[in-house]
């Protein structure tokens, strides 16, 4: 009896994590738009924003759209812009 084999494909996306108002941190995939997700802490957020690539990409897999790749590597940085001044009111 042959065996059946299983490719898997790993695929990369960049994650942006930022602190939450009420704690914790926000998890957003810019290669994957509207996907996003939250967790207690850094180590959750980390979790929790795997389960939601793997869900989208279920998802679309299912739809049989086509599966969306990063080109190169992202580059994530602050930028100062100048603002006025503004007075609490």
């Amino acid at each position: 009896m042959a065996k059946k084999r299983i490719c898997q494909e790993v695929l990369k996306y960049t994650a942006v994590f930022e602190p939450a108002k009420e704690g914790g941190f926000v998890a957003s995939v810019p290669a994957l738009p509207g996907c996003a997700t939250q967790g207690e802490t850094f180590e959750d957020a980390v979790k929790m924003v795997q389960d939601a690539i793997m869900g989208y990409l279920e998802v679309l897999n299912e739809d049989k759209q086509e599966i969306p790749t990063e080109r190169g590597e992202a580059v994530v940085t602050k930028i100062e812009v100048p603002f006025p001044y503004r007075f609490a009111v």
